[in-house]
């Protein structure tokens, strides 16, 4: 006997509203950055990378244009055009050490 086809949905899922997602996140530590688009971790990529604290990864830049491409932000042959600009200047890039924040000095304790 097959149980599975016995059971029946009786609700439909239901969409969180932004009250419900603001309290879900409040609730659950952490779950924010697993909710978090990919788009906006391919952002927060680009601009470090931009000023030099990160690396610069290849698949960000294409997380990006599809998103324009997605959108109707650019076309797609345009889309082509500036991944491939990506990947050659990614190619002939030096590697560049990435700059580290400067440590602070540890105030000594007072006796």
């Amino acid at each position: 006997m097959y149980l599975a086809a016995t059971f029946t949905t009786l609700f439909m899922p239901a969409e969180l509203g932004g009250s419900q997602i603001s309290s879900l996140l409040e609730a659950l530590p952490g779950i924010a950055s697993v909710l978090r688009s990919p788009v906006a971790d391919a952002l927060i990529k680009a601009m470090r990378g931009a000023a030099g604290i990160a690396d610069f990864a290849f698949e960000d830049a294409e997380e990006l244009v599809r998103y324009a491409v997605r959108r109707g932000l650019i076309g797609p042959d345009e889309g082509d055009r500036v991944l491939g600009e990506v990947q050659e200047g990614l190619r002939k890039k030096k590697p560049v050490a990435v700059k580290k924040a400067p440590a602070k000095k540890a105030k000594k304790a007072r006796r």
